[in-house]
């Protein structure tokens, strides 16, 4: 059983750096989470749900603000680069924290492969002559070595990402908005003829979005990681959970409004050139669809970037806590060195990957890490639940920041997560998912579990 006893926070992280400030902490968090699920993986959602992908994006988005809101709660209360890991095993037990840090690891050194191949796809259909493998290869140099620099180069480096990103993506709400209402010159205003259909495929396609979407939020929890390398880890985890909600909000779900309005949902551009650059195509302005396509290699390096950072802090902390191998908990210069290397390896792999099977490989990672997220919200629910309580009553000063309407929400939130696994054992598409995903989280849990009888038998 978990100790009871509150335990002092960033407890496994003295020796990591503390260069972070707010400003990156808050760009961190957008800068995991928009890239390849937004800018390329909604076009498959929209084809699939039609305009009714933006209530499969609103229904998504109330769930993932559930989850953060119960992450932001135990991570004000607890900053640790382990984050959700670290919760889990206070919560619940070393096996736990086991489970949920080494599967979201896996989720992040795939995401990190994804990422790569996705922006080296977009430089090869600009240079056709040269091999996906070698642009892979030259990303995965490039963010491994910013990684094992000082974590306030890294911060600078994907705030100015990030804001790239973000600036962009606004640009593209105003535009779209502009001509939406009949105000953007040269355009003629689509009115609402786009949306006539809304549910094209019934509630199937529906479930299908719905599914695309609650993956595509993936990554808002590295900002909880972060928060344990920030100058105020409290502070800057509690600012940092609120505002990337309602960018990611206004972000996700403006976005698929405009698109949905813009472009005619079953227009072969929104899958083949991807949903934002057809909606630019869309209003005749020239080069902006090819500008929208360096806005999209930028995004989905900048989540590698901030993939590559989650990681290796993951790792770093299940070390720490004696949950893996001691070599990755060795720190220089307030990096976890190693633990980044260790991180990279996937990535590295993928550049053979991509070398061998350049056809097959993007399909089979997401079939790997498909519903690896619903299960570390899993963990983060249950740990909250238990928390809570245990913080009501033994440290209530540590509530620096609250889940909304506890426990009624954090009960809302399970139920819901329960739902999308129904959904997913429902489709065909998304089943196999859940057969990679399960398998590898039984896997771990038991290696977790007799990890921690062997600690627990030698006292």
């Amino acid at each position: 059983m978990p100790s009871t006893t509150v335990s002092t926070p960033r407890e496994s992280d003295a020796s990591l750096s503390h260069g972070l400030k707010q400003r990156h902490l808050s760009m961190i968090a957008l800068g995991g989470v928009i890239g390849a699920g937004l800018f390329v993986g909604s076009g498959a959602g929209i084809a699939a749900a039609g305009p009714s992908i933006v209530i499969a994006y609103v229904l998504s988005g109330l769930l993932v603000m559930l989850v953060m809101r119960m992450l932001g709660e135990m991570s004000a209360a607890y900053p640790s680069s382990g984050s959700f890991s670290a919760h889990a095993e206070r919560a619940i037990g070393p096996w736990a924290g086991f489970t949920a840090g080494w599967s979201f690891w896996v989720l992040l050194c795939t995401a990190v492969g994804l990422e790569g191949i996705g922006a080296a796809k977009i430089v090869t259909g600009w240079l056709p002559g040269t091999p996906e493998w070698a642009w892979v290869a030259l990303f995965m140099l490039l963010f491994c070595g910013a990684n094992l620099a000082a974590v306030k180069n890294f911060g600078e480096f994907e705030f100015w990402f990030a804001a790239l990103k973000v600036a962009a993506i606004s640009l593209f709400l105003v535009l779209g908005v502009l001509a939406i209402a009949g105000l953007l010159p040269g355009t003629d205003s689509p009115g609402t003829a786009h949306l006539a259909d809304f549910l094209p495929h019934g509630t199937d396609g529906l479930v299908v979005g719905l599914l695309a979407s609650v993956f595509a939020y993936g990554g808002l929890e590295t900002v909880t990681i972060a928060a344990a390398e920030s100058e105020d880890p409290v502070r800057g985890v509690a600012g940092a959970v609120r505002t990337a909600m309602w960018r990611i909000a206004l972000f996700y779900i403006g976005s698929m409004a405009v698109i949905v309005t813009l472009v005619p949902w079953d227009s072969p551009a929104v899958v083949s050139k991807g949903p934002y650059v057809a909606a630019l195509d869309s209003l005749g302005i020239p080069g902006a669809g090819q500008l929208m396509n360096v806005v999209v290699l930028v995004a989905l390096l900048s989540a590698m970037n901030a993939n590559i950072y989650g990681s290796s802090r993951i790792a770093y902390s299940l070390v720490a806590r004696g949950q893996g191998p001691k070599a990755l908990g060795r720190v220089s210069g307030g990096v976890p060195r190693l633990a980044v290397l260790a991180s990279s390896v996937f990535g590295f792999v993928c550049v053979a990957l991509s070398y061998w099977r350049p056809d097959d490989v993007f399909p089979w990672l997401l079939n790997m890490i498909g519903a690896v997220i619903l299960v570390v919200w899993s963990f983060i629910a249950v740990s909250q639940l238990r928390l809570r309580r245990r913080l009501e009553r033994e440290a209530p000063e540590r509530l620096a920041v609250r889940m909304w309407a506890f426990p009624v929400l954090t009960w809302v939130a399970m139920a819901g997560m329960v739902a999308v696994f129904v959904l997913m054992a429902r489709e065909p598409g998304t089943r196999v998912q859940l057969y990679w995903t399960g398998g590898m989280t039984v896997v771990l849990a038991g290696v977790g579990y007799a990890w921690q009888r062997a600690r627990e038998a030698k006292g």
